[in-house]
């Protein structure tokens, strides 16, 4: 590529899509802005690169020892389904974040929406956004806490 085609590239991608993007994804602001340089300003092909780069970082850390994490409970307000589960990752530091704990806890609730002997977990949609599986959340938080996570073990209680 040309150098002035760069430089008017890069004048092209502004702060304010580097920003939006990031509080899409939750990706760092580096591989915002260079997915959107690799995208040449296009924003949802941008979010396209960066879900194809987690993948391939989930892929990656799939093998990483998850010898961290915490365990999450959740309790319906009718008192009549409960979730008790395990989420491992790598690190204690990750374990106490509040987005290893946010996921926790969405899983929580996916859990308790739905009856899981119907089919598996993982290939189930998310109940806030039915175009992600509850795989590509976890593989969205592998990437954006750079770990691997693991749904070791839940038990869904109801009435």
């Amino acid at each position: 590529m040309h150098f002035s085609a760069v430089t008017s590239l890069i004048r092209m991608i502004t702060i304010d899509q580097i920003k939006k993007l990031r509080e899409i994804t939750g990706i760092s602001i580096q591989e915002c802005k260079k997915a959107l340089e690799e995208a040449k300003g296009d924003f949802e092909r941008a979010k396209e690169i960066l879900k194809k780069w987690g993948r391939d970082f989930a892929q990656k850390k799939g093998q990483r020892e998850t010898g961290e994490g915490i365990i999450e409970s959740y309790i319906h307000p009718n008192k009549k389904i409960g979730v008790l589960l395990e989420l491992g990752c790598e690190s204690d530091f990750v374990a106490k974040s509040e987005d290893f704990q946010r996921l926790a806890h969405e899983l929580c609730l996916q859990i308790a929406a739905i009856v899981p002997e119907e089919n598996p977990v993982f290939d189930q949609p998310w109940i806030r956004d039915e175009s992600k599986t509850i795989k590509d959340l976890i593989e969205d938080y592998i990437a954006k806490l750079g770990e691997n996570i693991i749904l070791k073990r839940f038990s869904r209680y109801e009435l």
